[in-house]
């Protein structure tokens, strides 16, 4: 798995969601409620800059869903990518971000602190281009960060809805490229179809998290098959390699539900 998704994937059409309980994209019976992308990014901030702040020699710890990434290049990572987005917006950066790789992890978390707030104020008007992938990167690294720190991913999290669209569209491209039959996705009250050309011939269910983890490369094929299928997940199973996307060959973590 790559670092981060930012560039190559693209929003993709040909996944319909629909909401379990609402016209709106809510699904209230998971307790489920959209947040504006800037809100859902922010809690990713706050939240690992939260749970770094209280572990300062976490730097160099390897961070297994990003091979040979450590914590502090994840969030080198994150601080990049708010200069670009920062940068295409035709803005100037709030703050200088730490070049090269001797920057330490406070050093990079108070850059992302002022580079983040920027970047939520772009995403707060309209002014950030391809913000769903944006979230999706960051709460997908979120994760990872958790992981390697044997910290246990959040209950509830406002970034799951939104960066389940971005993945289960990336992946109905991939159905659809490799031309395989519509799926059915389900998780806590939605449902998607991925792939276009017909109803789903099958059915894949799965608790949210580990649904964006299988979706975003972190879970090998082997812990894909073993969810909830109403067919053999043969044939799919090559679509989970899609975008900047790979599942790995030997797991990177185990499946929390």
């Amino acid at each position: 798995m790559a670092g981060g998704p930012y560039e190559t994937v693209t929003s993709a059409s040909g996944a319909e969601r629909v909401p379990g309980t609402s016209d709106t994209g809510t699904a209230s019976a998971s307790g489920w409620e959209r947040v504006p992308e800037a809100v859902a990014y922010r809690q990713v901030r706050e939240n690992l800059s939260r749970l770094l702040t209280s572990r300062p020699d976490a730097g160099g710890i390897p961070v297994a869903a990003c091979p040979e990434w450590t914590v502090r290049d994840v969030i080198a990572h994150l601080v990049e990518i708010c200069a670009r987005v920062t940068g295409r917006s035709g803005e100037r950066p709030a703050a200088e971000a730490p070049s090269g790789g001797d920057a330490g992890l406070a050093d990079l978390l108070a850059a992302w602190a002022d580079a983040g707030e920027q970047v939520e104020r772009l995403v707060a008007a309209g002014a950030a281009r391809r913000a769903p992938i944006l979230v999706m990167d960051a709460f997908t690294h979120e994760l990872d960060v958790r992981h390697a720190l044997g910290v246990p991913p959040p209950a509830g999290h406002p970034a799951y809805p939104g960066a389940l669209d971005v993945v289960v569209s990336g992946f109905s491209a991939e159905v659809d490229r490799r031309g395989l039959p519509p799926l059915r996705i389900e998780t806590d009250g939605t449902w998607w179809v991925a792939g276009q050309g017909g109803p789903p011939v099958a059915t894949l269910g799965a608790p949210r998290h580990d649904l964006l983890r299988s979706l975003a490369g972190r879970r090998t094929h082997a812990q894909i098959a073993e969810l909830s299928w109403s067919e053999d997940p043969g044939p799919w199973l090559p679509a989970f390699a899609w975008g900047p996307f790979v599942p790995p060959e030997r797991p990177a973590e185990d499946a929390v539900s």
